[in-house]
């Protein structure tokens, strides 16, 4: 193998490939992490200081906060200091970190949305045994698997990527280190890689969730429809609209961008998404949960109260 082909660090194209567009991105996306450290740091603050909201629906909303926080910082931190410090390159190791840390977040996200649903499935189809079934220790119980699951499901993929010791080129044309990007540049034989990403990693990470969740919500559709009143029937829908609507845009989002053969995509087309996934919807998640729901608008105004 050729010695020239290894590399000990990358440099990150970055989102633009125009230099006179730096500092407008730059901007865009310092206050971009603004606004989702402020949105989802205050619903997590808000969760952790109003009572009303400490039940098994909000105590996951605020995991879900935290994870959108880690997410962001871990895709957007290099973009900032890129441009604050002049140096866009990143060591081997870094990269294998970001990209092992990124997807590990992902997946915890999405597992945390399946607990969500679990839990919107006991309280619309169960409600009599809500706090019963939903108690604290199996909440602490399915954050804690949800958490620990996502390190250990993606470890496999961690392996496989030091393994890879030949790249054509050190220039990463993306914004972080994402897998796409780092598996296209390689020389190497990322056959494995590649089969692992898109049958385990697909099957276990997206599908699992994905089949648990629909499954949920077959239920849930099917008690709602049982629902003789009108407004009951909306009552009910309301409270999973939130849920809803951020598990839709969440799997849309993560399907377009990591579940199609590499051979097959565009860095274009992954880094759109990727912007998509961790800009726009740890900004969504909040205004979708705060201006959908009565009761987190309502604590707010309590806190406003009291301030």
């Amino acid at each position: 193998m050729d010695q020239t082909n290894r590399t000990t660090y990358f440099i990150i194209a970055g989102i633009s490939s125009n230099p006179e567009m730096d500092l407008p991105v730059f901007i865009l996306v310092v206050l971009i992490y603004c606004v989702t450290l402020g949105g989802n740091g205050s619903i997590f603050v808000l969760i952790c200081l109003d009572h009303h909201l400490q039940t098994p629906m909000y105590f996951f909303l605020a995991n879900l906060s935290i994870l959108d926080l880690c997410s962001s910082t871990t895709s957007l931190h290099k973009v900032i200091l890129s441009f604050i410090s002049g140096d866009n390159t990143i060591s081997f190791t870094g990269c294998l970190a970001q990209i092992y840390i990124f997807l590990c977040f992902l997946c915890d996200q999405l597992l945390i949305l399946t607990a969500m649903s679990y839990d919107r499935f006991v309280a619309v189809c169960n409600p009599l045994r809500y706090n019963v079934i939903m108690n604290y220790r199996v909440c602490t119980l399915l954050a804690t698997v949800c958490w620990a699951w996502g390190f250990i499901e993606t470890t496999e993929t961690l392996i496989e990527l030091t393994k890879l010791t030949c790249f054509r080129s050190n220039t990463i044309n993306h914004f972080f280190c994402d897998l796409v990007p780092v598996m296209k540049l390689s020389c190497s034989n990322t056959l494995f890689l590649e089969i692992y990403v898109l049958v385990m990693g697909s099957v276990s990470v997206i599908l699992i969730p994905f089949v648990l969740t629909c499954i949920s919500y077959v239920f849930i559709i099917s008690a709602i429809l049982k629902i003789h009143s009108s407004t009951g029937r909306w009552k009910a829908f309301r409270t999973c609209s939130s849920h809803l609507t951020v598990v839709i845009l969440l799997y849309t989002t993560l399907i377009c961008q990591y579940l199609r053969p590499v051979s097959v995509d565009t860095l274009d087309s992954v880094k759109f998404f990727a912007l998509f996934n961790t800009i726009a919807v740890p900004i969504l998640n909040p205004l979708i949960y705060s201006l959908k729901n009565e009761e987190v608008k309502a604590a707010f105004n309590r806190l406003r109260c009291t301030l």
